[in-house]
């Protein structure tokens, strides 16, 4: 027994008196002497509980109070993504549409709109190219915020939270009923996505906000709700789901894994935030996306080592145009690793003032030819054949056309993937079938931009999970990140951009529904066409998942 049970129980309320009929100065002198005994003993109880190492006082603080590794929350967490949709639909999120799905801003909501019609089946996801770092022994805290359609067809499928097709928890409501989902490609087949562990509103293990749980809540997700979820992940621990309600953290369901598995219970918690509604036949039918944040609670250790992708040889005839030095991106089979630019460093070796610029998403252009009337086509087939003597492509390449006249009923400008017939043919595909057929046609001025192929890209050396790039001639669009200015007198260089104060996690690569990577490059060109110039170049980087 404790010292503190000790003292309670030796501590007795005083024997009062009973009280007289009238006033009696003696009764109340009596009373203030027994009160005033009682008050001194209770003076000395307190005076004996006081914590010391010999003498501990359990204090207890649980629930949603404390993080996933139950730690009591703190007011400054760590936010690693957020989302609003202030002035437009944030452009952090990819978008893909099936049949009648299509998505709208709201701008005096603040929300984006996902929306399938009565016209027939439909879908829309809206998913963040960035999956977000997770950090071993950090609880991590997903907060989403949403509106349901009120739908209860068996026909319509929503969901919303952290994960994507092969790992993830989230929220749903299918076929009118409310569950709670762990996807996992670990579990119970390795590599084979899994919904096995699907959990019905009336199976949570927690309250399950149907009027009945100590919060006598009732769920009403056609209604604005913020979806939490929490990871002790560590590949084995639990994780937390749940809503806020009126400032209150509830907690509906936990998935317990320690001590019950015999694997990790999903593959990875470095995950994208995703919204989706599906319909597999004609409903009108309508989400809405409002905001959403990741955050390591307890911090974030904000070191890794670096990594390098650099141009070894120089780069000649800089001129006033843009021209790439090195460029990064994500191997495809690596599109959910965490990868941030971290410094750009240029060595000029010829004698001129230069800019320098790291852009996000350029096209990489490997060669540009003028060609007279490529285009073969055949009447009722949307193939069209490609003459370019030696145009040195390989299958799933992309090329561009422009200043192409109609030939065969199509005008073929525009982006295509090719397949390769030979050496000097290939063919594309064009987005409706040619009325005639003609040997050569499209003009004498066909301007034709071949993307670098993807056998271009090399792995980094030291980290296989980034490729890299110095193969390419030109580039055209993208956004410039940041800029800075050189001047070099042929024997020096210097580092125009410099380390940031930490990660920049707007800067992280990310990858589209369509599973294609980001791309940073670094270009260069100079401020005046006196003197072309030349240079060699690199962009280091940290990977927080190698």
């Amino acid at each position: 027994m404790s010292i503190i049970s000790t003292i309670i129980k030796r501590f007795k309320a005083p024997a009062l008196p009973f009280p007289t009929r009238g006033y009696d100065p003696d009764y109340f002198n009596q009373l203030l002497s027994i009160l005033r005994i009682y008050f001194n003993q209770l003076d000395n109880l307190l005076n004996q509980i006081v914590a010391t190492t010999a003498n501990p006082i359990p204090v207890s603080i649980g629930g949603t109070n404390v993080d996933a590794f139950g730690r009591l929350r703190i007011s400054a967490p760590y936010t690693l993504f957020d989302s609003q949709n202030r002035y437009a639909a944030d452009n952090q999120f990819d978008v893909a549409t099936t049949g009648t799905g299509t998505t709208s801003f709201l701008s005096n909501e603040a929300a984006v709109k996902m929306e399938v019609t009565s016209g027939g089946a439909g879908s829309v996801i809206r998913q963040s190219y960035r999956s977000l770092p997770y950090q071993p022994g950090k609880g991590l805290l997903v907060l989403a915020t949403f509106v349901m359609d009120s739908s209860a067809s068996t026909s319509l499928t929503q969901r919303v939270g952290y994960y994507n097709t092969g790992n993830g928890v989230f929220f749903q409501r299918v076929d009118g009923v409310y569950s709670f989902v762990l996807r996992s490609s670990s579990t119970p087949t390795p590599g084979t996505p899994s919904d096995v562990r699907t959990v019905p509103q009336s199976s949570w293990n927690g309250d399950k906000l149907d009027g009945t749980g100590s919060s006598g809540y009732t769920l009403d997700p056609s209604k604005a709700q913020i979806l939490w979820i929490d990871f002790e992940w560590l590949g084995v621990g639990s994780v937390r789901c749940g809503f806020i309600i009126n400032g209150e953290y509830i907690v509906c369901h936990t998935f317990n894994n320690a001590n019950e598995i015999t694997s990790v219970y999903m593959t990875t918690a470095i995950l994208p935030v995703r919204y989706e509604i599906i319909s597999s036949t004609g409903i009108a039918a309508s989400m809405k996306a409002i905001c959403c944040s990741v955050v390591s609670e307890g911090g974030y250790e904000q070191y890794s080592p670096g990594h390098v992708a650099r141009r070894t040889t120089a780069l000649a005839t800089i001129g006033t145009t843009f021209l790439p030095l090195v460029s990064i991106r994500l191997s495809s089979s690596a599109l959910g690793a965490v990868v941030l630019p971290q410094r750009v460093q240029v060595l000029p070796t010829t004698s001129q003032n230069y800019e320098v610029a790291l852009v996000k998403n350029p096209t990489l252009i490997r060669r540009t030819v003028t060609l007279n009337n490529p285009f073969a086509t055949v009447n009722g087939s949307a193939t069209v054949t490609v003459t370019d003597a030696g145009h040195g492509g390989t299958t799933g390449d992309y090329v561009n056309y422009s200043g192409a006249a109609a030939v065969g009923g199509l005008t073929l400008n525009g982006r295509y993937q090719i397949t390769v017939l030979g050496v000097n043919t290939y063919t594309i595909t064009a987005s409706t079938n040619a009325t005639a057929t003609v040997a050569a046609g499209g003009g004498a001025a066909v301007v034709t931009t071949y993307e670098i192929s993807n056998s271009a890209w090399l792995s980094v050396p030291t980290d296989s999970n980034v490729q890299y790039d110095v193969s390419a001639i030109a580039v055209s669009g993208g956004t410039i990140v940041q800029t800075d200015y050189v001047t070099s007198s042929g024997s020096g260089g210097n580092n125009p951009l410099a380390d940031p104060a930490g990660y920049n996690w707007d800067l992280q690569l990310g990858a589209s529904l369509a599973n294609v990577s980001d791309i940073y490059t670094v270009q260069i060109r100079t401020v005046s066409g006196a003197t072309t110039g030349d240079a060699v170049g690199s962009l280091s980087f940290w990977d927080l998942t190698q």
